[in-house]
């Protein structure tokens, strides 16, 4: 069994929505089910018993051996405490060779999940060892690495659950919620709004103190120590006990509390400046509460007690601790609720003033201290008592936080109770912190759990405000690229900023940030991240939705143009239209409910799409009498359609409409295939909820011409002759370009055509075999790249598909796209007409803009 392709899929794909890895996983004929390789099952429940059932994640069938390593695959991650559901398995055209997907939560525990199955499964064919506890510690162990820490994940969720996209933006806690101009951004629990000077103030805890103290905020007295002899003078100075702590510091590092004794000031100055400057303030009696603070207002309060263990009379305070340790809920990071206890000098200090050693063994219920600071991050425990919270304690913290310029922030007040103010007490505020840990809210270790995520999400985005912008995703077979950029320019015509992606490059707001094929999901995601995008129209390509999924969770108006044959059957287990069928639906399928599809009701395929979109249909064909479209219409549904002259949007009994002498892009509505183009961009545009006046406005002002929509039916004057360039590449593209040229008057008519390899025999053949009955000359050239042909096969078929043209008279094999174009041009006279399908777009377009600026005289000759 075989491995030979692993892929993630980022996005929604064409299995299911959920993200996952998909594996091309070879098995011999002999060997490729269970039942060929006998007591199979018995020893794979044996290594694995929460295998689960064993059967075809695809179908009913025989159980192939690839299925079962999917199972194991989604069973190790589930083990593990990775939230996966979803696994799939597939047979291909090819005997032995299945597609199998498996949902993950974090792709690197994912890619592993698969090595680790694949192991699983040779072993039980082979009758060998294989460590299942081992394979999950693993993967628990990387998840744990990998995914959100509870703080950020907290906020995450909250934002997922509200509808909010997010993307994490580096390995770490750095999450971008919504996107374009939408966007907002956060690193762990801090906000993007959040200055650098007040994180620079809260982490210097004196001026902070000295801030806090102005705006009549109760703090202990307290000063920086330079050394510990200088630390012992201001303990002296304030008054015993004091605090011993970093001036820069967090989570409690080196923080030494109720200090009383100069033998005790050397540990604590030497622990405190491991971190920095060292700050000696005064030790107030109490409890360590933390209050946190978002926007305006107190949303949580906890209680932290000092990490602590419980003599029994038998075991030494080492061993008490190590016992308290083997609880599932400490762990060594942040990942879990708890943290491990810390065993170091700071312990032994602490247990020194309580007349212990690490090897003493406390009496039966005798409670023994380890650290005085009460941090998560050093072992302590933590209490809810948000409710307890007295109003002026909370417009203190809420005072604190503000004084010092932080959105969320941690507030550490020691006193006895928060039942009453500070001031009655002699309580007072000892910190003030920017990216608070939140766990002790989320999952305190006793009390109820507080929704801070909410909160979160609520400082950063209003009610109702999901922090998306509008976006659509065209795809089909032909016309996209088209349609995209018409879609776009019409936007773009409302005032909103619009970021593009297409077969051409990737474009923000008019300007090309990317160039070359970027019609897949990662240049989606760029123009997402981008800050200056109000809205995006993205060309979804077959390539990107097999190779990664969509670039995003959902979109406000998917377009299907059309599904032809001829464009990329036989590649990737896509054999028929059906199949690419499939493919193209994606963007349907994740249609936003309150969306729309727009569907061409020509094609039957397409139609067929309606069904799995989860939000309205828009149909768009010239002809309204179709079934498809009288129906649609008769249920009061949207329509665009073309009534003589004259493009219509309708629903109900509404009607608007725009001349087709309107629309350039049409040629007064010669030219069929642009009068689709103009309808879906219609309905498109409709959908988006634009103004008539914008969509009419757009429609006039779009030029189609080389720099606007390169390769896209771009009509030019040569010395009297119509010269086309398009970059239509397959039988459909060739039966819509030839009924579009017939439109045209023209004397004598030539193309220049070339094929690309990597299509069927077929397709090649079909492709000329169209053109022959439309033209006087064909001139076939060789593409620069033959995508796996070998030289001269693809000329070959071409030639073969002129066999038998009704029309064509001459023709020409010649080597260079290059010298094709320049052999056409020289042979044109005034009233020709010669259609040019270009390879190198961007070269061949400029190649013909510099030959048609030439003078005469400088122009090549036949």
């Amino acid at each position: 069994m075989e491995i030979s392709r692993i892929r993630a899929l980022r996005g929604p794909n064409l299995w299911s929505r959920h993200i996952s890895i998909e594996a091309i996983v070879t098995c011999p004929p002999d060997r490729s089910t269970i039942a060929h390789v006998p007591g199979f099952e018995a020893r794979a429940r044996a290594l694995f018993p929460a295998i689960g059932a064993l059967r075809h994640a695809g179908h009913g069938g025989p159980v192939s051996l690839a299925s079962v390593m999917g199972a194991a695959a989604l069973a190790l991650q589930a083990e593990a405490g990775c939230p996966v559901t979803f696994c799939r398995t597939a047979d291909t055209t090819d005997a032995g060779v299945h597609q199998v997907v498996v949902q993950y939560s974090e792709e690197a525990v994912g890619r592993r999940a698969f090595a680790l199955a694949h192991a699983l499964v040779q072993a039980a064919i082979a009758d060998t060892a294989f460590d299942v506890k081992a394979a999950i510690a693993e993967l628990r162990e990387l998840d744990e690495s990998e995914r959100l820490g509870p703080s950020t994940g907290c906020i995450v969720e909250a934002g997922v659950a509200r509808g909010i996209p997010y993307r994490r933006l580096t390995q770490g806690s750095l999450v971008q919620f919504g996107w374009g101009s939408k966007q907002r951004r956060i690193q762990a629990a801090e906000l993007d709004t959040t200055s650098a000077v007040s994180e620079s103030i809260a982490q210097d805890k004196d001026l902070t103190k000295t801030l806090l103290h102005a705006a009549g905020v109760p703090v202990p007295r307290g000063r920086p120590a330079t050394s510990a002899e200088d630390g012992w003078a201001a303990a002296l100075e304030i008054g015993l006990p004091v605090v011993v702590k970093p001036q820069d510091g967090n989570q409690g590092k080196g923080v030494t509390v109720n200090l009383v004794d100069r033998d005790h000031m050397d540990i604590a100055f030497k622990a405190a400046a491991e971190y920095g400057d060292v700050i000696v303030e005064r030790f107030l009696p109490g409890y360590d509460f933390r209050l946190l603070v978002v926007g305006d207002k107190m949303v949580a309060a906890s209680r932290r007690d000092p990490p602590q263990v419980i003599g029994d009379g038998t075991h030494t305070v080492r061993e008490l601790v190590e016992e308290v340790n083997r609880d599932p809920r400490r762990g060594d990071g942040h990942a879990t609720s708890l943290t491990k206890i810390r065993f170091d000098d700071i312990a032994v200090l602490r247990l020194s003033t309580q007349g212990l050693l690490p090897e003493s063994v406390p009496a039966r219920g005798q409670r023994v201290v380890l650290r005085n600071n009460a941090n998560l991050s050093t072992g302590g425990t933590a209490t809810d008592v948000t409710d307890d919270v007295h109003p002026e304690v909370a417009a203190r913290a809420v005072a604190a936080a503000q004084m010092v310029g932080l959105h969320i922030c941690g507030v550490d007040v020691v006193c006895e109770t928060v039942l009453k103010p500070l001031e009655e007490q002699s309580g007072g505020i000892v910190e003030v912190n920017a990216a608070p840990g939140l766990r002790m809210h989320t999952s305190p270790s006793y009390g109820k759990p507080r929704a801070i995520g909410d909160a979160m999400i609520g400082e950063l985005f209003a009610p109702g405000d999901d922090g998306r912008i509008p976006v659509v995703a065209v795809t089909g077979t032909n016309g996209k690229t088209t349609a995209t950029r018409l879609i776009a320019h019409i936007v773009a015509a409302s005032g909103l900023r619009v970021g593009m992606t297409n077969t051409d490059g990737v474009y923000v707001d008019g300007r090309q940030t990317d160039s070359g094929d970027c019609s897949g999901p990662k240049s989606a995601r760029n123009v997402l991240l981008h800050p200056h995008a109000d809205a995006a129209v993205f060309e979804v390509a077959r390539g990107g939705v097999l190779r990664e999924g969509l670039g995003f969770d959902r979109c406000q108006v998917a377009v299907v143009t059309n599904v032809g044959a001829g464009d990329h059957l036989g590649l990737n287990y896509i054999t028929t239209v059906e199949d690419l069928a499939v493919i193209k639906r994606v963007v349907v399928q994740n249609v936003a409910p309150g969306g729309y599809a727009v569907l061409n009701a020509a094609d039957p395929i397409v139609v067929a799409m309606a069904p799995t979109c989860p939000g309205e249909v828009i149909f768009f064909g010239a002809d309204r009498h179709k079934p498809t479209m009288a129906t649609h219409r008769a249920q009061g549904k949207r329509t665009v359609y073309v009534d003589a002259d004259t493009l219509v949007a309708a629903e109900g009994m509404w009607r608007e409409t725009v001349p087709l002498r309107d629309i350039p892009l049409t040629r007064n509505g010669a030219i069929g295939f642009q009068v689709e183009n103009a309808m879906a961009a219609v309905a498109a545009c409709w959908a988006l909820g634009l103004g008539w006046d914008v969509i009419r406005s757009g429609l006039a002002s779009f030029v189609n011409d080389s720099s606007n929509a390169p390769g896209r039916f771009n009509v030019m004057d040569y010395r009297g002759a119509t010269v086309i360039a398009d970059y239509g590449h397959n039988p459909d593209a060739m039966r819509a370009l030839v009924a579009a040229v017939e439109a045209m008057p023209a004397n004598r008519r030539s193309v220049v055509i070339s094929g690309a390899g990597d299509r069927r025999d077929e397709d090649i053949r079909e492709q000329t075999a169209i053109l022959g009955a439309a033209f006087d000359d064909v001139l076939l050239y060789q593409d620069a790249a033959q995508r796996g042909r070998a030289d001269g096969e693809v000329m070959a078929l071409l030639r073969e598909g002129l066999q038998g043209a009704a029309r064509t008279r001459h023709v020409d094999e010649i080597r260079g796209e290059f010298v094709a174009i320049d052999t056409a041009l020289a042979r044109l006279v005034p009233g020709d007409l010669c259609l040019v399908l270009v390879d190198q777009v961007e070269e061949a377009l400029a190649h013909l803009a510099a030959r048609i600026a030439e003078p005469a005289a400088a122009q090549p000759q036949g």
